[in-house]
């Protein structure tokens, strides 16, 4: 193994950056390989450290609780005997109980949430954790948390990520090393404050999802300030996952951010003169990049008033003329849907559309497209094969990362949608540990900005951007939640399938 990490290390010699965050993670790994008593023990029994140089390889791999260990008819025992008990026991005539059994359906899923996050035990438990006391790893400044959680008393990550937030407890290190042994130090269970965001914010913002709402949300999102993103996207502005071609070598981050844009546009056959129609164009910079490199006709739209101004600049930097390539300022619902486009692409925008609009917003998109035309769809979801830490990411991320993106949800969700609005799916590839590789790209970039970022938006919002890129790689690349890029077609008879006939079937292809 020493040898390895040798030779990888000194095949990044011109990368320090990377070089010594790959140390860094197997001196961890060696760390937590250690246990109570100074010996030395494996760190998995049926677990090879990796040693890729262009991802952030994980020292200590552990498996939480989650659906493999949560008994469904233990729940619906619950939502369906504790009705029926209270209608007893009241003496109510049982008339009354589908009534009770409604009122108390959603405390009971609660309270069987609550405490099954709390005791359920680890599923395929194969990694050992080290059994470090909590103060290894970060540091409580405020005593009433601190006279709860101290030795081996985990804290519950909700709790610790808020209180990290306030200022009242530090990071003994990294924040993605100390995150990466989180299941030695952190509980993953539910909280008060997560069910209170749920029932308050989340399932009114997925129910309603109005054209103001999402404007707002946009705004005070993406609005706050572009140097802000800048500290962590870098150069080309692209808040989307980058591609990794190679993962034997250390690519930048514009170097995968430039194989994402070509791969985008080889995989829809852009073609000179095509009309290019981006939904949720962020910053801009693949429509400059078609319009530039490929001579389509493209179109970006998106809700953010900073964003457009950038992305117009952006295209003039490029050296595109304003008659070929434009950014507009403008919701999704009130894109004019004639004339039609040959191509359209939407590149982790539609999470934010919402699960009751999703099906909407797909007819709309197939009523805007030629019929020999192709959509490109990159979006988000979580696993079905869920783990509670899954959850707890995405209510963190539901309220400070990306408020509204409540169609985040698993492929087969996503595909069926795609199905029953007219669609047949041509490709889909799953890019999860790609968008981990280009989120461990921002966490170092933010990193390496924390002064000018603390000094210009303060230290909270430093920190919940530090968690949110730290976690988020980790989230990543172990699938708790992943991203698909799948390329559609309207579902006609007459559409030219051959066309689409490409390398990609082509065993010798798939070779490493």
């Amino acid at each position: 193994m020493d040898d390895t990490i040798t030779r990888v290390v000194a095949d990044m010699e011109n990368d320090s950056c990377c070089a010594f965050a790959l140390i860094h993670v197997f001196q961890m790994a060696q760390k937590a390989s250690h246990n109570g008593n100074g010996t030395t023990s494996p760190v998995a029994s049926n677990w090879t450290p990796t040693v890729y140089p262009t991802i952030a390889n994980p020292p200590l791999p552990a498996e939480g609780a989650g659906n493999q260990t949560f008994d469904n008819r233990i729940l619906y025992s619950a939502v369906a005997g504790i009705p029926f008990v209270i209608t007893v026991a009241l003496r109510w005539n049982l008339w009354l109980y589908p009534v009770v059994a409604l009122v108390t359906a959603l405390p009971i899923l609660a309270t069987t949430l609550y405490y099954s996050s709390k005791y359920a035990p680890r599923y395929n438990n194969k990694v050992n954790l080290p059994e470090h006391p909590i103060e290894e790893y970060i540091t409580i400044r405020d005593p009433v948390l601190k006279s709860l959680y101290n030795g081996r008393n985990k804290i519950p990550m909700e709790t610790f990520f808020e209180a990290y937030f306030d200022d009242k407890i530090d990071l003994n290190g990294d924040a993605l090393h100390i995150l990466e042994s989180r299941h030695d130090w952190a509980a993953f269970q539910f909280t008060l404050g997560q069910f209170q965001f749920f029932l308050t914010q989340w399932i009114p913002e997925t129910l309603w999802h109005s054209k103001k709402q999402d404007e707002d949300q946009v705004r005070e999102h993406y609005d706050r300030g572009d140097d802000f993103y800048e500290w962590f996207l870098g150069p080309r502005m692209i808040y989307t996952s980058g591609i990794i071609s190679d993962q034997h070598k250390r690519e930048t981050l514009e170097e995968i951010q430039d194989n994402k844009l070509d791969l985008v546009c080889q995989k829809i056959q852009l073609k000179k003169g095509e009309r290019h129609l981006d939904i949720g164009c962020g910053w801009g910079t693949l429509v400059a990049h078609a319009a530039k490199n490929f001579g389509t006709d493209s179109t970006g739209i998106t809700l953010g008033v900073n964003q457009t101004e950038f992305g117009t600049n952006r295209i003039k930097e490029y050296g595109v003329p304003a008659t070929q390539a434009r950014i507009k300022t403008m919701d999704y619902r009130d894109i004019p849907r004639r004339p039609r486009y040959n191509k359209i692409t939407c590149l982790e925008m539609a999470e934010h559309v919402g699960i009751r609009k999703f099906q909407e917003f797909l007819l709309q998109v197939r009523d805007m497209l030629e019929d020999d035309g192709l959509f490109f769809l990159q979006i988000a979801g979580l696993r079905k094969t869920w783990q509670y830490e899954d959850f707890i990411w995405g209510l963190f991320m539901a309220k400070y990362v990306f408020p509204g993106a409540d169609a985040s949800m698993p492929l087969a969700w996503v595909l069926d949608q795609l199905e029953y609005a007219g669609f047949e799916v041509h490709n889909v590839d799953t890019i999860g540990v790609h968008y981990s590789g280009t989120l461990w790209r921002w966490y170092l970039n933010w990193m390496q900005n924390k002064d000018k970022v603390v000094a210009a938006y303060g230290k909270r919002w430093f920190r919940i951007w530090e968690i949110f890129l730290a976690w988020s790689t980790i989230i990543s690349r172990q699938g708790s939640a992943t991203c698909y890029q799948i390329v559609v077609h309207k579902n006609a008879n007459a559409f030219d399938r051959a066309g689409l006939i490409c390398k990609r079937l082509i065993p010798k292809d798939w070779k490493n």
